[in-house]
């Protein structure tokens, strides 16, 4: 191979390598029923999550210093990308980073309840796991439109967990917030099997709930400012 051959090739393995690319579920397609159907899992990983992926990389055509970049980086510096793809990559960027996050928030035969600090962090800010619930159905149910529901631990208030609610595709990030758990309030989320049934979603949510992801990401979320990592796209 000529010189300017091996270099178009190392430049190709280069960018392809600094593209985002769709994360591989964590389970098969039905491993979530009755409570997640397969049909809307394929369409919600495979189209919509997709959609993300190639939009956000073709946002960032032409922006090779940017390609190198997470999606959780480009979420919290979307003031310093050029005006002509800041919305594109925001939301882009967010719809994956969030998307990313929800395939590890579930799990099948996930265990019914927290265990160890963050349990302990819930019955202190919440007074149970069934206020959580009580509370974080609540909210869910008066977010307008398509939005997401979060457990988050704020980064000041000492630590406290909070339930949110972010519209379109934000993220608690950018409030000063860690996500702890996520639940998917677009309707893409669970037309197919809940039709409007929000409330019926979010009950079969709770079926599916990963409790040690959510421990971890607590964890984590306790480390000093400094030296805070955030094990995200």
């Amino acid at each position: 191979m000529s010189e300017p051959a091996q270099a178009v090739a190392k430049e190709a393995v280069r960018v392809a390598a600094s593209l985002h690319q769709l994360p591989e579920l964590p389970y098969a397609l039905d491993a979530l029923e009755p409570h997640v159907d397969a049909r809307t899992l394929e369409i919600h990983h495979g189209k919509h999550h997709a959609s993300y992926v190639d939009n956000l990389n073709a946002a960032l055509e032409g922006h090779p210093e940017l390609q190198e970049r997470t999606a959780t980086w480009l979420v919290l510096n979307a003031n310093k990308l050029p005006d002509d793809i800041r919305t594109s990559v925001r939301n882009n960027a967010g719809g994956h980073l969030n998307h990313s996050l929800l395939w590890k928030a579930m799990a099948p035969g996930a265990r019914t309840r927290p265990e160890g600090p963050l349990a302990e962090a819930i019955e202190r800010d919440f007074g149970s796991l069934g206020g959580l619930r009580k509370q974080l159905e609540a909210v869910a149910l008066k977010a307008f439109g398509s939005a997401w529901v979060w457990l988050a631990r704020a980064r000041q208030d000492a630590g406290r967990l909070e339930v949110l609610v972010s519209s379109g595709h934000g993220n608690p990030l950018t409030q000063g917030y860690y996500p702890v758990l996520v639940a998917d309030l677009w309707e893409h989320a669970y037309y197919l099997k809940h039709q409007n049934r929000r409330a019926d979603y979010l009950k079969d949510w709770w079926n599916v709930v990963d409790w040690r992801e959510a421990e971890r990401l607590f964890e984590g979320s306790r480390a000093p400012s400094e030296s805070l990592h955030f094990p995200f796209p």
